[in-house]
């Protein structure tokens, strides 16, 4: 969708990485218009920060390459895999 994005003050480029299970623990097929968006992404591109009233910017937490966690109905979608979301909806990031 677009060439290069870049996100502004608190917000963050997320790619949604899907979760590969196609078949539950009993062995039914879960067909792809049934399966539930992912809550899991990469970040691709993080803004500058948030910007106090005072005026001071806060840098984000998190960086590019991070893989995080998110709430379900969280964010804009931007894309196919992709999601615009503020930092603060993001519930964490995931460590190997």
């Amino acid at each position: 969708m677009f060439k290069k994005f870049r996100p502004l003050y608190d917000r963050v480029l997320v790619e949604r990485i899907e979760n590969s299970d196609e078949k539950t623990a009993g062995g039914i097929i879960i067909p792809d218009a049934a399966k539930e968006k992912a809550q899991v992404g990469r970040v691709v591109a993080v803004g500058s920060g948030r910007v106090t009233p005072e005026g001071n910017t806060i840098a984000c937490q998190v960086k590019e390459g991070d893989k995080v966690f998110f709430g379900k109905y969280a964010g804009t979608e931007a894309g196919d895999n992709l999601l615009v979301i503020r930092e603060d909806e993001i519930l964490g990031i995931i460590e190997n």
